[in-house]
């Protein structure tokens, strides 16, 4: 049984942090990102790991700078510390007070997509394959030394939210076999080799612009590594517009031109077809329903 510190934000880290939960190891407190306030300021909004470890009756620390409880893991007596999906970054003063050492699991296949998008970037990049890395944290972003990857192939059309729940049900499945390794000593940490790394930068707002001049294909890639969140959209009618699901046609046509009654749309090289979207301020519409009361007809042009 080991002591146990968890850091964690996201639905991603939610499954692994239950399968800790449900082992012989303690967990001695959980750590997230504090609580947000709606749009409108009225109510909190919890991170999904603050919520699950409310469930789960874990003690869970939300400081704005992890630095601000230094004390507290210090007198914790850590064994191990199981970073995935915080938000923050950890100091090297933090990173001493785990026997073995903060291990991260990271969304790609180290030293490939370093940085906070791993998952979106490969998707909008067309990857067939991608998978975990289990690392040690070190001073560096995603530098760390490497114990284990586990590979994915990527699905036709897969987007982030059924690849990220892939990816963090395959964690949920390996971590405890690693946390047991780690502290028995079987497992050997590797280098990685830093001249193939590779970033996956934060999603910018901008990106989230459909540009119909671009091959179909790419802009499918950019639906699905953005869905469901910020999500990929185009305006007609100063109103926006969110593409939830698409297929690409071969088709051509004038890129962004409405070029029948099934929202087939032009692009810079064949076409794309509109299965689901979401008019901004409503619900989600597959295309059949939403032509019914949309002005959007053949022959619109879309930005």
């Amino acid at each position: 049984m080991a002591n146990i510190i968890f850091l964690g934000t996201s639905n991603f880290a939610v499954p692994i942090l239950k399968k800790i939960a449900e082992s012989d190891n303690k967990i001695l407190t959980v750590f997230s990102q504090p609580p947000s306030k709606s749009n409108r300021g009225q109510n909190i909004i919890k991170s999904p790991v603050h919520k699950i470890s409310e469930e789960l009756k874990l003690k869970i620390r939300t400081p704005s700078k992890l630095n601000e409880d230094y004390k507290l893991i210090k007198n914790l007596n850590v064994d191990i510390a199981i970073v995935v999906a915080y938000g923050q970054i950890i100091s090297e003063d933090i990173l001493k007070l785990s026997k073995f050492g903060f291990i991260n699991i990271h969304g790609s296949l180290l030293p490939k997509y370093r940085g906070a998008a791993p998952i979106q970037r490969c998707l909008i990049n067309s990857e067939k394959y991608t998978g975990v890395s289990i690392m040690r944290i070190n001073n560096k972003l995603d530098s760390g030394p490497i114990c284990n990857k586990y590979i994915v192939e990527i699905k036709d059309n897969e987007n982030f939210l059924s690849l990220s729940k892939r990816l963090s049900i395959l964690s949920a499945e390996r971590i405890l076999e690693n946390i047991q390794g780690i502290l028995e000593k079987k497992i050997s940490f590797v280098e990685q080799n830093h001249a193939n790394a590779t970033f996956a930068k934060k999603i910018q707002k901008i990106e989230s612009k459909i540009n119909w001049s671009l091959d179909a294909v790419k802009i499918q890639a950019t639906i699905n590594g953005l869905y469901p969140n910020p999500g990929a959209w185009f305006e007609y009618n100063d109103e926006r517009y969110k593409i939830l699901k698409s297929k690409v046609v071969q088709i051509q046509g004038s890129a962004g031109r409405v070029l029948d009654d099934e929202l087939i749309v032009g692009c810079g090289k064949n076409s794309l077809q509109i299965i689901e979207l979401q008019r901004q301020g409503k619900k989600p519409q597959i295309t059949k329903q939403f032509l019914l009361g949309s002005k959007i007809e053949k022959g619109s042009l879309l930005k």
